[in-house]
């Protein structure tokens, strides 16, 4: 299985025999600090409880501390995975989670 950052997209996508099998959908932010904020993890059934949404969260986790960003998960299952494996991306504030849950709210139909 590959995972590709389509960041232009907001979207880190498997893809296991040239289909997409799952993604993480997900915005940047950078103020009040770099952020990536997921929300919203899509398996597809055929393909669950195989760890790919684990492996989607970990390279997002990945990705934010190479670019030294929190991950700010406005959904259960990013911030699950996060409660389990701390220390993987720098943490988010209260701002900064202020921040991350404006955003959708002033872009209505974006996710």
């Amino acid at each position: 299985m590959e995972i590709r950052d389509d960041r232009a997209a907001g979207r880190l996508e498997a893809v296991a025999d040239g289909e997409v099998v799952g993604r993480i959908e997900y915005f940047p932010l950078d103020t009040p600090e770099r952020a990536l904020v997921p929300v919203r993890t899509v398996v597809e059934p055929s393909r669950e409880g195989k760890g790919i949404a684990g492996s989607l969260a970990r390279e997002l986790h990945a990705v934010a501390a190479r670019e030294d960003s929190a991950v700010v998960p406005l959904r259960p299952y990013v911030a699950t995975w996060a409660g389990r494996h701390p220390g993987r991306a720098p943490a988010a504030g209260p701002e900064l989670i202020r921040a991350a849950k404006e955003w959708p709210a002033a872009r209505p139909g974006r996710f």
